[in-house]
């Protein structure tokens, strides 16, 4: 699997999701098998560009490569400007986001709201791959609603302009994040382009991604929601594409390691105040199908300090060894003895 000039260890990425793929998470994932990471969506508003927010998310120090900032935005300008500003700091790769539903993005139409205007969206696309000298992705979604479906105009449009790869959430806007993940429409797109296709939704497990490959023709896939909590989702499916057979939960001792290691690069990026606050989510999505976990998620959210804080996750994890050698979930909750 290739983007331009990078060859990419696997077909498995890890999706961008604000809030969640910080460098710390990206990093981690890609440790556990993501072949591929890209950045939480960074603002094109020249105004937005040196917030505290923005700064974090296109932070790329150290950050194993290639390295991918996506940006969001709906002037053709801007967009380029940005995409510019973020290879002089370091991204090789730009992703263009059109696929975000979420209505404060879209309402100042950027995101998914662009494929309402397909002229728009092939001015953006041109702006961006001209102005910069690295590959450009996109991630989209079907269209705006089942009655405005355009993803094959899109995906056209996409490779005439330049882009590099194209990953497609199977969702309209409409959408959202409900109902199911439309493979057909992913794989009319794979059959009318010839740049690779990245199928995105739902794609929760080994088989389920064995399933979309097949299903779609897609050159990779790119789990977003089943990676929170649960990253290394990806080295399972990386081996079940390898060899056709599951790999068992991690082991009590593995899970305490790559959590604890989580946690530690989590407050090097973000500071004791910022830090503390901010790997309650994580945590919460670690423990919570694992026994004593929602008990232990709100000590957790009591917790002010990062010492105590990973200190108590230590505590929980070792705990887990009561009910076998490897995690264990969704087994009968129980009291846990902060």
């Amino acid at each position: 699997m290739r983007i331009g000039p990078y060859s990419l260890i696997n077909n498995v990425f890890v999706a961008p999701m604000a809030g969640v793929t910080d460098r710390p998470f990206r990093q981690l994932c890609k440790r556990l098998g993501a072949g591929y990471a890209v950045s939480e969506m960074a603002a094109a508003n020249p105004r937005l560009r040196h917030t505290d927010k923005s700064v974090r998310r296109t932070n790329l120090d150290g950050e194993m490569e290639p390295k991918a900032v996506q940006i969001v935005g709906a002037c053709p300008t801007e967009m380029a400007e940005c995409a510019r500003f973020n290879v002089d700091r370091g991204a090789q790769i730009i992703d263009i986001n059109m696929g975000c539903p979420v209505k404060k993005v879209c309402n100042n139409w950027c995101g998914s709201a662009l494929l309402q205007h397909e002229q728009l969206v092939d001015e953006i696309l041109n702006a961006v791959v001209n102005a910069v000298n690295v590959p450009v992705t996109l991630k989209f979604r079907t269209g705006w609603d089942h009655a405005n479906k355009n993803a094959i105009t899109i995906a056209k449009m996409a490779e005439a302009a330049g882009i590099a790869m194209l990953t497609l959430h199977g969702r309209t806007r409409a959408d959202a994040y409900a109902g199911e993940a439309e493979y057909d429409t992913i794989a009319a797109v794979k059959a009318v382009v010839s740049i690779p296709v990245v199928a995105n939704g739902d794609i929760d497990s080994p088989e389920k991604a064995q399933f979309v490959l097949q299903k779609t023709g897609a050159d990779a896939v790119m789990i977003g929601r089943a990676a929170q909590g649960r990253p290394w989702i990806f080295r399972e499916i990386n081996h079940f594409l390898h060899t056709g057979n599951l790999l068992p939960p991690p082991t009590v001792d593995e899970a305490r390691e790559w959590l604890v290691q989580h946690l530690l690069d989590h407050y090097d990026f973000y500071g004791e105040t910022i830090g503390v606050r901010t790997a309650r989510k994580h945590i919460g999505w670690y423990v919570r199908n694992l026994p004593g976990g929602e008990v232990f998620r709100h000590h957790m959210n009591c917790i002010e300090s990062t010492q105590l804080q990973i200190k108590s996750l230590e505590t929980f994890i070792k705990s887990q060894i009561a009910y076998g050698e490897r995690l264990q979930y969704n087994v009968v909750q129980e009291k846990f003895a902060a």
